[in-house]
């Protein structure tokens, strides 16, 4: 404040205003999305080249900047808090929980309507997924567990454990009607699940009461990744959820002779993409402040052609398909094209910065 004493008025808005200029222009020309398993992470530990690649992305990189990130993964089954610090030990670096983005986290986008209303939520284990939905801001969520300990003849072929009744939410669900059935992760046991979800929409919502005809206003049923495989650290793909919801439609199909309308999140979901791109543009603008209608390119790293490469394409991203997970090059060449492959998620990194360095050299030529 001192300075500006000795400043001319108009000589100290010419000082703010290439101030501002010159933060401006250290705005990165993009923002970068990964996947989890198969880009970053194999089972429990990092990818050889992953630490690396977000060292680059913390500065250490041709345009001197600090380049935004998320984690967008289909996976799930805990808070965001959680996986961030889990995945910050692994890499040794810092990441925050803004920056990840799981398969269910866009349902934070349902806690207007479904707030004080009772909601299901499967997936995951014990009462995990009534922890994580509680997190988003869902007073009444109820999980398997809490069904079967409510009744435990819904499904008769397996035991309820004294553990699980602790852990259980007590509530008479023959008198409180659910509002929605909320697939958050991948189930355990597919049976109980299937049958459950069966029997909500069948009975408008509330178990043990007579089968009425299905109608979606009644309940709403939503699924949060659409995977049919995933990586794991086992040697071959996995099946994943939507897996589940395959079974799950093919049952219901078999007892209504329809298909129950549901809604689908997860890669390559339009709506998820258009979460995460939100995201970013939110961690850049608190990282460099407003943009001033300037939107980075962003460049989707995966490993899955049919979840990570199509979503990308279709959201009108650049997208990097990598060699460490679910694709396999041997195979021949992927359903979706991506703008470009990498043998990993380093050669991944260094290949879209040094694009886009070229891009910017080329405009500033162009404009002297």
């Amino acid at each position: 404040m001192l300075l500006n004493k000795f400043i001319k008025p108009s000589l100290f808005v010419q000082l703010c205003r290439r101030n501002i200029q010159s933060k401006a222009q250290k705005r990165p020309p993009l923002a970068f999305a990964f996947d989890i398993d198969g880009v970053i992470m194999r089972g429990p530990e990092p990818l050889p080249k992953a630490r690396n690649a977000l060292r680059i992305l913390d500065g250490n990189n041709s345009l001197n900047a600090k380049i935004p990130y998320i984690l967008l993964t289909n996976g799930g089954g805990q808070t965001e808090f959680d996986r961030a610090k889990k995945l910050s030990s692994r890499l040794d670096t810092q990441i925050s929980p803004s920056q990840i983005i799981q398969a269910h986290t866009v349902l934070k986008d349902y806690v207007d309507a479904y707030a004080d209303k009772t909601v299901l939520c499967l997936g995951g284990v014990g009462d995990t997924m009534r922890l994580v939905a509680e997190s988003y801001g869902f007073h009444k969520a109820y999980t398997t567990t809490d069904v079967l300990a409510w009744n435990s003849s819904i499904w008769p072929f397996i035991h309820v454990t004294e553990s699980d009744l602790a852990s259980a939410k007590p509530i008479d669900f023959s008198r409180t009607p659910i509002s929605a059935v909320f697939v958050f992760h991948d189930p355990r046991n597919w049976g109980i699940d299937v049958q459950i979800i069966c029997d909500v929409l069948q009975s408008g919502g509330l178990l043990g009461g007579p089968w009425v005809e299905p109608r979606t206003q009644d309940v709403e049923l939503v699924f949060c990744n659409p995977d049919l495989l995933w990586k794991s650290d086992f040697s071959r793909p996995r099946l994943g959820q939507g897996a589940f919801k395959a079974s799950f439609q093919a049952v219901y199909s078999m007892l209504t002779g329809s298909e129950y309308p549901y809604t689908q999140f997860g890669k390559p979901t339009q709506s998820t993409y258009d979460y995460a791109r939100r995201v970013l543009h939110d961690l850049l603008d608190r990282s460099y402040g407003p943009g001033s209608g300037t939107h980075p390119r962003m460049y989707m790293i995966g490993d899955n052609p049919e979840s990570d490469i199509a979503g990308a394409n279709a959201a009108g991203w650049s997208s990097v398909l990598v060699h460490t997970g679910v694709y396999d090059p041997t195979t021949g060449p992927p359903r979706h094209v991506p703008t470009h492959e990498a043998e990993d998620v380093e050669e991944a990194v260094v290949w879209a910065i040094e694009r886009e360095r070229e891009m910017v050299r080329q405009i500033e030529e162009e404009e002297n």
